[in-house]
């Protein structure tokens, strides 16, 4: 798990370059219909003469458009997987007591609201996944440029992380750190 939102940077180059080709594609079709581009004549027929083409021409076109399908169909399954699935946790050691349920999002958002006061780092996110007895904690950290990530790092694992799994009664919890960095700059002391 490299990343919550990993389509994000192929979302933006795909739909800039399917945005430009069809302005593109657009523009040239009101240039023609309008005259102001002497390529082709207005009037002329879009394609010549009135036979079909060879039969191969239908078959690399019908498994173009099968290929162009299945990409279509991975992008938009991308878009789903945004970020890891997560659990409501049962608490109960003794079942006519009763039980306490415990949403992941809902245990791990006092340790985000505690990353997000660590110096240099701007926003946080947590993302709990996994049964209570086989716990993953993906967290992914956007900092300031000059912020010492090896400090946020040890402060995430000497500090938040003790507690954390303290508070959930863990005795183990595997980790993954994403750090980024952010386009704008830290507040400078001069």
């Amino acid at each position: 798990m490299t990343s919550l939102n990993r389509p994000a940077r192929l979302n933006r180059v795909l739909l800039a370059l399917t945005g430009v080709l069809l302005l593109a594609a657009g523009g040239f079709g009101l240039g023609i219909h309008f005259g102001l581009l002497g390529l082709l004549d207005p009037a002329s027929p879009l394609v010549p003469g009135t036979a079909e083409p060879p039969a191969w021409v239908f078959y690399v076109v019908a498994a173009g458009a099968v290929v162009l399908g299945l990409l279509t169909l991975r992008w938009l399954l991308a878009q789903l997987a945004r970020r890891p699935r997560t659990q409501t946790w049962n608490f109960e050691s003794s079942p006519a007591r009763g039980r306490t349920e415990l949403h992941a999002d809902t245990a791990v958002a006092p340790f985000t609201e505690e990353l997000r006061t660590y110096s240099g780092v701007l926003q946080a996110k947590s993302t709990l996944t996994g049964s209570r007895q086989q716990p993953v904690l993906a967290l992914v950290i956007t900092s300031e440029q000059e912020a010492d990530l090896g400090e946020i790092r040890e402060r995430i694992t000497s500090d938040g992380l003790p507690r954390l799994r303290q508070a959930l009664d863990l005795a183990d919890l595997p980790v993954t750190i994403e750090f980024r960095f952010s386009a704008r700059t830290g507040s400078r002391v001069s």
